[in-house]
């Protein structure tokens, strides 16, 4: 299922953006806190510290782990998503991310022919459903 995130994390009451503790932070995500701690030692994220120095998250934060989830959703690792957070040139995005394209296009191939298989199979009118012409053409027979 996509990732779908409301990012407002409103205000306070003395009229500056409001902040979230990381477990308030990795509970609105469905995330446990350490992999916001990770994502931080990773240098994805850079969370600001309050006087305690516990980590506070803000709305560019919240946007920023939202952007992190889409592009893991899409099978990105967070070795590229960070190389892509750090650069700007296009030549250099579309070489990050040109073998995920590649890897994408397998998959979604590969999802589609196990799809007319699995619809074959289920408009078959043999008994034994490896005798369907599907299967069969698949299998060699």
């Amino acid at each position: 299922m996509p990732v779908m995130l409301r990012l407002n994390v409103g205000m306070k009451s003395t009229g500056g953006p409001a902040s979230l503790s990381i477990g308030a932070t990795a509970a609105r995500f469905g995330l446990a806190p350490h992999v916001l701690r990770h994502w931080e030692a990773m240098g994805l994220l850079d969370p600001v510290r309050d006087a305690a120095g516990r980590r506070r998250y803000g709305a560019d934060d919240l946007a920023r782990v939202a952007s992190i989830l889409v592009m893991k959703e899409a099978g990105l690792g967070l070795a590229t998503i960070r190389s892509l957070s750090a650069t700007t040139d296009r030549t250099a995005r579309r070489e990050l991310l040109r073998p995920a394209a590649e890897e994408l296009r397998s998959r979604i191939a590969a999802a589609q022919a196990a799809l007319e298989l699995v619809e074959s199979g289920l408009s078959c009118a043999y008994e034994d459903v490896t005798d369907c012409p599907v299967h069969r053409r698949r299998t060699g027979r």
